[in-house]
């Protein structure tokens, strides 16, 4: 059995159901669990992915919360000096 991803219109989802029932003894419908719970999940684990092969391959950077609230609060200083008048 061969596993597709079918996206219906919501008008025609009734229809169909109505013409694959004909073929219960062939097709086997499923939700997917992680779109009830997210309807962005796959877009969301594609971003996660990449971010994740981005901090391996260098191309960005892993930082620990600590330094980066130290540049932040380093940041706003300069910026409460610059225009600060």
């Amino acid at each position: 059995m061969k596993t597709l991803t079918l996206n219906v219109q919501d008008s025609f989802v009734q229809d169909f159901l109505t013409i694959i029932d004909q073929y219960k003894d062939k097709v086997e419908l499923q939700k997917d669990k992680n779109l009830e719970n997210d309807p962005y999940f796959y877009e969301r684990q594609k971003e996660l992915h990449q971010i994740r092969n981005d901090i391996k391959n260098a191309q960005s950077e892993l930082i620990l919360f600590e330094d980066f609230a130290q540049r932040t609060r380093q940041l706003e200083k300069e910026l409460e000096l610059k225009y600060a008048h």
